[in-house]
């Protein structure tokens, strides 16, 4: 864990932080400190953390913070930390300790955790009061409230087409991703779950030297819960802690996930190759992560019952860069826009620059808000942001009624085998007429409700509503119902007061089907009711006569009009702060399959309620895509090892697809209600670069560089940031800022074209001599050019591309342009081109428009 105090176990450390926040509460501090509530607050120092003051620095300083384990387990392995990182540590800690006393004179506080590897500070729960006192002193840098985040495959592998190319390129599914380690932050991890086996092939498979994590031993996460496959796991709950509100029961003090989110992520990207998805008694195919062979190591920092906090996940980065992983993998996004004069300035993003310095790749979810404009919740360039499209694979069924009209639906669940069977209301199949009193008793979820006589055979109708989507009620319950009361079936009509809401297909224990629009669910009760008999004085109905049978749902069906942008996938452009002024910077960088995606489940796992007890879950967002893309990203490091995360993400990038398999361009759905019927082309703004192309970016040809002195003179380019970037990294601004556009992307925009602007990129060649010639199509109401056209490059050299812009029309309507380089080779290098604001030569006098 990132925080530790003596090993004493989950119920000791819980004890004495409960009796720190009675401190807290008691009246005699709240009289000394004006009645003011403590918060926890995420302290910087001017000193240079480890990364800058030792290259070398592993720290394994411990000390006290969430719920820590008994003891820690290293996979009988050779430790490469040297005990004077060791001692580092330790010291840097005795520094923070000492500063503490110092300022609050002596006053109560708790710190939480020590960061030394990526940034020096530390989160601490103290008064505002306090951390103004904090503020004052001349060791601090900077003090910043902490905030909370929140979380944002069977087919997929086929679809991304890694069998026979990216997997066949590696060796096969045997080796792809091999000594690569992901680290993810999420909600943990079941290692129990047989995606995370390390015994499924019988080649070696030892644990990358340069990888020096541990395993936390907690009663949840017992001895032995780590092997060669899943290499490293700890938890972060500090933060939480001291606000009341982590159960150890519930959200497990352990690495233990006892949400699902993070097993899921975690075999997306690296989850063992060939394992049978079986779920609700059906077989669904085999899964396998996008890099079967990487390593996993886990760092939990966000809880099923309150998602997470800031300082908790600082520490997970700070952590797993200190451990060695390669890559990291945030499928979570801040549940408000950072404030201040820009939104890179936060702690999590400037952690995460500093992780960038240190070598690794950090991919985040682009979040679920879409689909307005602006909506992104990941803003730093140094981010490799993923939005969320829609594969190939569909799931759907269907119900034919009597009268010979078919209805669509959703669920996976078997058929009736072409068989009528007889409608029967669950309004119309009351047992006591003192039920009808509960005005939720049509959703099925208590079986004494009903006459078994009436239902018996025949297929129950339900209703689904809101209460299903808040868990107040369940599929599983209604199922349950329908069982227990001998029904054939059940069939859910969808309430009229939910609209819009788009269904993931969930498992159904028996024939059963879900219509998940109230227009369709209105033909099959105007049916129903059409055709059956009632009492001219009871209204009760003395003949059933509507039938319908259900078709099976388990099949899968393919489509060509895929990959599309999902609504919820959050889009650009880009904000830069929060009076939502637009940066240029392109977001998201990418889109990846993110919608139905079938992957490991925890067997304790309560996110979705339908898939509890289940080893395998389909889940939807941005969350799911962001994996796709670190397993991804493995392959590449693998493939090319010296690669910098610049260049990693340069070869996603570049080599991405803007047409959809049946070669028309990618659209993107516009609305949350019937957004099937609200589809137009996708932007940059929607999908970034484009739909991931694994195979391609294996061979990128050309690369767009940029290292981390490039960012800080962008951040110190920011009007205002000097004071800011001094206080986050400990350096100060020099002479050389530059602005966004100069930054060597593999994408350009411009937030505000003023009548021209000459911008360049600087091209490395990562493949064999060749020969690129370069074209392009320009924005609407822009003139484009690029020098030279055409160039030759031997492998490792450069080619500087000078691309020129200017304004033809005064607009502030987005349009949107692509640069093309096209090598002898086969090599094609995309760049995809966003202009916002123009202004033309000839409207200086527009004094409303300039402004």
């Amino acid at each position: 864990m990132g925080a530790a105090g003596p090993a004493g176990g989950v119920n000791k450390v819980l004890i004495v932080v409960m009796v720190f926040l009675g401190m807290f509460i008691g009246c005699s501090w709240c009289q000394d400190n004006g009645n003011a509530e403590a918060a926890v607050y995420i302290v910087t120092l001017r000193q240079a953390p480890a990364t800058r003051s030792n290259a070398e620095v592993k720290v394994k300083d411990q000390h006290f913070g969430s719920a820590g384990p008994s003891r820690m387990n290293r996979l009988n392995r050779t430790s490469n930390v040297s005990r004077s990182d060791r001692g580092y540590g330790s010291y840097i800690s005795r520094v923070h300790d000492t500063l503490l006393r110092k300022a609050l004179h002596g006053e109560k506080y708790l710190k939480l955790y020590s960061y030394h590897y990526l940034i020096n500070g530390f989160a601490v729960l103290v008064t505002p009061q306090q951390a103004g006192m904090l503020s004052g002193r001349q060791e601090v840098s900077n003090v910043v409230l902490d905030f909370s985040v929140r979380t944002a495959t069977t087919h997929t592998p086929q679809f991304l087409g890694l069998p026979q190319g990216a997997w066949a390129k590696e060796g096969g599914s045997e080796t792809a991703g091999e000594g690569i380690v992901i680290g993810f932050i999420d909600t943990g991890i079941d290692p129990t779950h047989p995606s995370f086996s390390d015994t499924t092939s019988e080649n070696s498979y030892p644990v990358p030297q340069h990888f020096t994590g541990i395993c936390e031993v907690t009663p949840d996460f017992p001895s032995g819960s780590c092997n060669r496959k899943l290499v490293g796991a700890r938890h972060f709950a500090a933060s939480a802690i001291t606000r009341g509100i982590f159960n150890a029961s519930q959200d497990y003090a352990s690495p233990f996930d006892g949400d699902g989110h993070g097993t899921h992520t975690a075999s997306v990207a690296a989850g063992n190759h060939g394992v049978p998805v079986v779920v609700a008694g059906h077989h669904f195919g085999n899964a396998s992560g996008m890099a079967p062979r990487a390593h996993i190591a886990v760092y939990k920092a966000l809880y099923k019952s309150f998602g997470g906090f800031a300082a908790d996940v600082v520490a997970a980065i700070d952590q797993a860069a200190q451990d060695g992983v390669d890559i990291i993998s945030l499928s979570i996004t801040p549940n408000r826009r950072p404030p201040g004069i820009a939104t890179f300035f936060n702690p999590i993003d400037m952690a995460l620059l500093s992780a960038f310095k240190a070598g690794i790749f950090v991919i985040q979810a682009a979040g679920n808000t879409g689909p307005s404009p602006k909506s992104i919740s990941s803003f730093s360039p140094w981010i490799f942001t993923v939005g969320a499209a829609a594969h190939d694979r569909i799931y759907s069924n269907s119900i034919l009624l009597g009268n010979n009209v078919t209805i669509s639906g959703v669920g996976l669940a078997s058929g009736t085998n072409n068989t009528m069977y007889t409608l029967v209301s669950a309004l119309d199949a009351l047992s006591d007429s003192s039920a009808g009193n509960d005005m939720y008793v049509g959703e099925c979820q208590d079986s004494t409700n009903f006459n078994q006589d009436l239902v018996q055979g025949n297929l129950l109708i339900c209703s689904y509503s809101i209460r299903f989507v808040l868990g107040l009620s369940t599929i599983k319950q209604a199922m349950e119902t329908a069982k227990n009361l001998s029904a054939a079936g059940v069939v859910f009509y969808m309430d009229p007061f939910v609209i819009g809401f788009q269904l993931n297909p969930i498992p159904l224990s028996m024939p059963g089907i879900i219509i998940p629009t109230p227009e369709d669910s209105k033909v099959l009760l105007r049916y129903y009711n059409s055709s059956s008999e009632r009492d001219g004085t009871t209204k009760k109905i003395v003949k059933f006569g509507a039938v319908a049978c259900i078709s099976g749902g388990i099949k899968a069906n393919f489509s060509y009009l895929a990959p599309k942008i999902m609504f919820y996938s959050a889009r650009g452009p880009d904000p830069e702060d929060t009076f939502l002024d637009d940066a240029d910077i392109l977001k998201p960088n990418l889109v990846a399959p993110g919608n139905f995606i079938w992957a490991a489940w925890s067997s304790r796992g309560t996110d979705s309620i339908e898939f509890q007890g289940e080893n395998f879950a389909m889940m939807s967002g941005t969350s799911m895509a962001a994996p796709h893309i670190a397993g991804l990203a493995a392959l590449i490091k693998q493939k090319y090892p010296t690669f910098s995360p610049s260049a990693l993400g340069s070869a996603l990038s570049t080599t991405a697809s803007q047409l959809d398999k049946n070669q028309a361009p990618i659209m993107a759905q516009r609305a949350y209600a019937n957004p099937e019927l609200n589809q137009s082309p996708a932007t940059p703004f929607d999908m970034g670069s484009g739909f991931v192309n694994a195979t391609a970016a294996l061979d990128p040809g050309l690369i767009f560089d940029i290292s981390y002195d490039e960012y800080a003179s962008f951040l110190c380019g920011i009007n205002g940031s000097a004071p800011i970037f001094l206080n986050y990294t400990g350096q100060s601004c020099g002479v050389c800022a530059i602005n966004a556009t100069d930054l060597n992307l593999p994408s350009i925009t411009m937030s505000r074209l003023n009548q021209s602007q000459t911008v360049q990129r600087l091209a490395t060649n990562v493949g064999a001599n060749e020969t690129y010639s370069v074209g392009w199509f320009a924005p609407y109401g822009v003139t484009l050019k690029v020098s030279p056209t055409h160039f030759s490059l031997a492998s490792g050299e450069r080619q500087v591309l000078n691309v020129s812009f200017t304004a033809q029309i005064n607009s502030t309507s987005a349009s949107f342009g692509r640069i093309g380089i096209f090598g002898h080779l086969g090599h094609v290098i995309n760049i995809p081109v966003s202009v916002i604001v123009k202004i033309s030569y000839n409207t200086t006098s527009d004094t409303n428009f300039l402004q």
